[in-house]
């Protein structure tokens, strides 16, 4: 492997040393290497927003990026630490907790070895079992992108089958209504961003200007439910307006325009946050 690019995830918020620390470790491996923040501002323990954070930025990077994500709330516990060679060979360095999940379900996953940790753990740091981040995570990812180990050098293979994955749901499309997930909140706007394609959006037979009926349920309780047009942009409606649009990952999103949808109804994330679109016809006066 030759020299790559370290981008580092994680749920500690800037607010203390912890990310400063990670980049020193970094730098302690080899100084100057090429290091980048995706965020540290994932919910905290929110295994599934680190999960989709990951798929939201891969494709951008190239090949040999190391990324290195850190939402851990079993610190301490038997959950495996590992690294991932994805299908477009970039690595990810990670406790197997779920955080894999949509990477594997979108992009895909070559390999996974295990990190040995009596070889690939910050010098000095054996006593310590509650910032993994810092002495297995950053340390073993920095090393892979500085060539100091290549990844057959992490530890022992493992099955793909045995990946911690979270339970994912696929948007269906019948009786010209369309169900889906709020996937994430477009943070810090408030959108809501589902897992339904512009594709499949399309088979609607919608266009720019056209309305359609929305509605948003959890629990089998209506949280949300409207007419919404669909919009090019915000550009679109008026501010304090909702409106449907397509997100950056060209999937179908929800918003106010400069208001947050999210906190304005209460909407969270997840498989249980459902989301149904359907064409409403326009009327014709004669």
């Amino acid at each position: 492997m030759s020299e790559g690019l370290l981008v580092l995830q994680s749920d500690f918020g800037i607010s203390d040393g912890a990310v400063s620390a990670m980049h020193g470790v970094a730098n302690s491996v080899q100084r100057g290497l090429p290091i980048f923040d995706l965020t540290h501002q994932i919910p905290q323990y929110n295994i599934w927003e680190a999960s989709y954070r990951l798929l939201q930025t891969i494709n951008y990077w190239p090949e040999e990026t190391v990324f290195v994500s850190i939402v851990d709330p079993g610190v301490g516990s038997d959950r495996k630490s590992v690294v991932v060679k994805t299908k477009k060979n970039q690595y990810i360095v990670t406790p197997d907790n779920g955080t894999l999940t949509h990477v594997y379900k979108h992009i895909g996953i070559k390999e996974i070895r295990e990190i040995d940790e009596t070889v690939n753990r910050l010098p000095n740091s054996g006593e310590s079992h509650t910032f993994h981040g810092r002495d297995i995570y950053a340390y073993t990812g920095a090393r892979l992108a500085a060539g100091a180990i290549q990844f057959e050098n992490v530890g022992p293979i493992l099955s793909l089958d045995s990946i911690v994955e979270l339970p994912l749901k696929e948007s269906t499309l019948e009786n010209e209504v369309i169900t889906g997930v709020v996937d994430v909140i477009d943070s810090p706007f408030g959108n809501l961003w589902t897992n339904i394609s512009r594709l499949q959006f399309k088979q609607l037979e919608g266009d720019y200007g056209d309305s359609f009926k929305i509605s948003i349920t959890t629990d089998r309780r209506t949280i949300y439910e409207s007419t919404l047009v669909y919009g090019r942009s915000f550009a679109a409606s008026q501010i304090g307006v909702p409106l449907l649009y397509i997100n950056s990952l060209d999937n179908i999103a929800i918003a106010i325009n400069q208001k947050s949808f999210a906190d304005t109804y209460g909407i969270g994330t997840g498989i249980n946050w459902i989301v149904t679109i359907q064409k409403v016809e326009k009327v014709v006066y004669n």
